[in-house]
């Protein structure tokens, strides 16, 4: 299990560098900005960071009981499923987390979500699909990924990163709206006008072409962490195998997960929507066959 170290070593290395290109990108879109307005004070990039944590907070701490409602999910006890329950327990005993709530979703899709912003008041639904077509170690290497999730805290994670690519949003569309909305009378009315006028041109065009930047880099710090989750799972459970075969029953089924929605898909063990078509260039998961590569290259 040599290998699943040096994946999560990767994949956190990997989440580090996405951050900071996000980080650079605020603040390489502020000074652009800043300098086309002549505003020496950033206010707009203040603006958008405050916007964008305002409503991220929002969704942060009630995030997760949005996501369990509209998924259908309904909280069971020990007695309503006693082999569910033993397996999310001992599992979270192995990891030293706390025990989740768990939930069961009536779906047929093979599919499951882990929520909460922190471990004690964590989340695991499982859908019924998967709990009658995976075998015992199937469906354990798939709550295990989900334990994962909690254990690497990346809903706190993916908050940080939503708050940021939130920010570049926000700037782009206050920029264009001030661009065209008032035009650059100040730019004509200085000896500044011709270095001002090239920062407003290069201002225009990183904010048409910023929203979808940092659309890319949330896809690909999520598509990491999925990455993550995997390998970490992969060592919690020492069997792989059990995950790569859940995630080949699911591509065999394809079966979209019905309660599920564009914005909580992130949150599933596995993309919700039925695979192929453009869509999927945009999902928050990577490819399944490039998942079970990863676990069987672990397996040896």
């Amino acid at each position: 299990m040599a290998l699943a170290y040096t994946e999560i070593n990767s994949n956190k290395r990997h989440s580090v560098i996405l951050m900071t290109i996000s980080i650079a990108v605020i603040i390489g879109l502020g000074y652009i900005f800043s300098r086309a307005t002549q505003d020496n004070t950033y206010t707009m990039v203040w603006i958008a960071i405050i916007i964008s944590l305002f409503s991220t907070l929002i969704s942060y701490y009630q995030g997760d009981k949005i996501a369990l409602w509209s998924s259908g999910a309904k909280l069971i006890e020990k007695n309503d499923n006693p082999e569910i329950y033993r397996l999310v327990e001992n599992l979270a005993i192995t990891a030293g987390l706390p025990g989740p709530k768990i939930y069961i979703i009536n779906d047929p899709a093979i599919n499951a979500f882990a929520t909460g912003r922190k471990p004690e008041l964590a989340s695991v639904a499982i859908t019924t699909g998967a709990i009658q077509k995976l075998e015992k170690t199937e469906l354990e290497g798939v709550l295990a990924h989900e334990l994962s999730h909690i254990g690497n805290y990346d809903i706190r994670f993916e908050t940080l990163v939503a708050v940021m690519v939130g920010a570049i949003v926000i700037m782009a569309n206050i920029f264009l709206r001030s661009r065209f909305l008032f035009g650059d009378r100040r730019s004509r009315d200085n000896s500044g006008g011709q270095i001002a006028m090239i920062f407003m041109i290069a201002g225009i065009v990183l904010a048409i072409i910023s929203p979808l930047i940092a659309e890319l880099i949330k896809l690909a710090v999520s598509r990491r962490r999925e990455y993550l989750a995997d390998a970490s799972g992969a060592l919690l459970t020492r069997y792989p195998a059990g995950l790569a075969n859940a995630l080949q029953k699911i591509a065999e089924d394809n079966l979209a997960t019905t309660t599920a929605s564009t914005a909580t898909a992130h949150l599933y063990f596995a993309n919700p929507f039925k695979s192929g078509g453009v869509r999927n260039l945009f999902s928050t998961h990577p490819p399944i066959n490039e998942r079970i590569k990863k676990l069987n290259e672990m397996a040896g």
